[in-house]
């Protein structure tokens, strides 16, 4: 394919604004960077459902990256008999073959008119020659699809997912519904649209609770959430219902040294709770929130209940004789904290 190259002045430089996912639009290449599956998979349907809306023919051809052969990128990029569009799906280009890299290189420069190329790059060194040289092949755009690591970046998502949906769901529910299926984007993006479904006007922090309670996680931070507000008889009962539906002590566990290292570590801070999140890595309302929750608790008491939480933690990894036991007791001392 060496006749398909030209000058690299002819090459434009795609946008340095990144489409998001949802607003991906055709073009002749499009990479998709990052271990995110969800948010490759959203940007690949937004991208079907454009293409056919403008050519309700067009072809998909999906192929994977580490058993190309030489040549094959011609056969699949040739023009159709009728000259529809085609979409032409590389996945594990970092996993590609030598081949492919060389084949792509030399289609880079002149990408065939009637091909949406989609190239799928989850990370790692493999083909990143190949990757430099779309980013700036003409008419390219690449979404980056990592991860979202912060809990503020997942709500986000739930509050714009809401919006584009023409509904609303109220922060305290969005952050409630992270809480609970936050450790899976695909998850908390499917139990969204439940909500959305199975419910109408506003989603509410009840209807989150109503669906997820279930939930290992979600019951984990809710007793977590009733100790540190001092309401033990809550918080105890809870945790007898966790026990009886099969969830580990260890999940209850987790989630009160969690509530108790952000408790600790704000409690020590001062200043704009804008630098403050920033220092620690938090959410600005989430600094807000737990300095409102720590308010009211002594430091004998903290220190009592981290303590508590340790010992908690050691017998239900098989430390001690009796693991529900020491969870309830942790669970007591926490919420005294707030009563010293």
């Amino acid at each position: 394919m060496p006749a398909r190259t030209t000058p690299a002045r002819a090459a434009k430089k795609p946008s340095s604004a990144a489409p998001a996912p949802h607003d991906l639009e055709p073009a002749p290449v499009v990479l998709l960077t990052g271990s995110e599956d969800h948010l490759a998979d959203r940007a690949l349907t937004a991208l079907v459902t454009r293409l056919r809306e403008r050519d309700p023919s067009f072809e998909r051809t999906d192929v994977a990256a580490a058993g190309y052969q030489k040549g094959q990128l011609a056969t699949w990029a040739s023009p159709s008999l009728f000259g529809e569009r085609s979409l032409l799906l590389v996945d594990g280009v970092d996993a590609a073959t030598d081949a492919f890299v060389e084949d792509v290189l030399e289609y880079l420069p002149v990408p065939a008119e009637h091909v949406v190329l989609v190239l799928r790059h989850r990370g790692g060194n493999r083909a990143r020659k190949l990757l430099e040289a779309a980013r700036t092949a003409p008419g390219a755009v690449e979404v980056t699809c990592q991860p979202l690591k912060r809990d503020q970046d997942k709500v986000d998502l739930v509050l714009a997912d809401a919006r584009r949906a023409r509904r609303r769901i109220d922060l305290e529910a969005a952050r409630a519904l992270v809480a609970a299926l936050g450790g899976d984007l695909g998850e908390l993006v499917a139990g969204l649209d439940q909500l959305l479904t199975d419910t109408e006007g506003t989603v509410t922090e009840a209807d989150v609770h109503r669906y997820h309670a279930g939930r290992r996680e979600a019951t984990g931070f809710e007793v977590a959430d009733a100790a540190v507000a001092g309401d033990a008889g809550r918080a105890l009962a809870l945790v007898r219902h966790a026990e009886a539906t099969g969830v580990p002590g260890v999940v209850i566990v987790a989630a009160l040294a969690s509530r108790l290292r952000q408790l600790a570590k704000v409690a020590s801070t001062r200043g704009r709770s804008a630098d403050v999140a920033r220092d620690l890595g938090m959410a600005p309302w989430l600094v807000d929130k737990v300095r409102r929750e720590v308010q009211g608790v002594s430091a004998e008491g903290m220190a009592e209940a981290i303590l508590a939480v340790a010992a908690a933690d050691h017998a239900v990894k098989g430390g001690g004789l009796d693991g529900a036991f020491a969870v309830e007791r942790a669970v007591r001392v926490t919420a005294a904290a707030r009563e010293r």
